[in-house]
């Protein structure tokens, strides 16, 4: 169980997303502006990764746009991942923090895959021990093992309004592909091509609350 502490990060997250929302290909606009309008966490089993999948709007009025920005938060440098570092940030409980882009944390993978699958339940955003109830899952039929140390992150690539990432569990036939949807559009549903997929909520300017896909799993390697 991940435990939330009620307390100060310096810089904070959107102050971090601030500069790395421009350098992406999926993000539009020379500058950035987020604000968190939405979003769940995951547990890390081994309790050592904060998991969170944020949905932060960037813009104002009809021009808005809500990105999903899947998060991770570690104690030291993952290893191999220099290139899916949005930052370091000072906690006030737990010291410096690195925070990636979490598509490339094979911890965020197994858990987002183990979620597909219907072997765990998204968590509040903000709280402790709290399920989101909210969060929507068309689970995926698969075998395998979804422990982080026994799923392998295969590769991660971008497109232009998503991120694929494919993982294979230890015991499974095949690969995976999860489909992370960048670009949040609300009123969105799965697509026949879909073999599962995550629905959760977000705030528009106006204090509405809209839902719409988060990610899918796609029927191809």
């Amino acid at each position: 169980m991940a435990v939330i502490h009620q307390t100060t990060m310096q810089p904070t997250k959107l102050e971090l997303l601030t500069e790395w929302l421009p350098t992406r290909a999926w993000h539009t606009g020379a500058a950035a502006r987020p604000a968190r309008v939405g979003g769940f966490r995951l547990d890390d089993p081994a309790g050592e990764v904060g998991i969170e999948f944020m949905a932060a709007t960037d813009g104002e009025g009809e021009g808005a746009i809500t990105y999903l920005v899947p998060l991770t938060y570690r104690g030291e440098p993952l290893d191999g991942a220099e290139h899916a570092l949005v930052g370091t940030s000072e906690h006030g409980v737990l010291g410096r923090r690195w925070i990636y882009d979490g598509t490339h944390d094979p911890v965020l993978a197994a858990q987002l895959y183990a979620l597909l699958t219907g072997r765990v339940q998204a968590q509040a955003q903000s709280l402790s021990d709290v399920p989101d109830l909210t969060v929507t899952v068309s689970p995926v039929t698969a075998t395998g093992t979804v422990d982080a140390a026994e799923a392998e992150l295969v590769r991660v690539t971008d497109g232009p309004d998503h991120t694929d990432v494919v993982v294979r569990a230890a015991d499974a036939p095949a690969p995976l592909t999860l489909r992370v949807r960048r670009v949040l559009d609300a009123g969105t549903d799965l697509a026949a091509g879909d073999a599962g997929g995550i629905t959760a909520e977000w705030r528009l300017a106006d204090g509405t609350t809209v839902r719409g896909v988060f990610a899918v799993a796609v029927d191809r390697p």
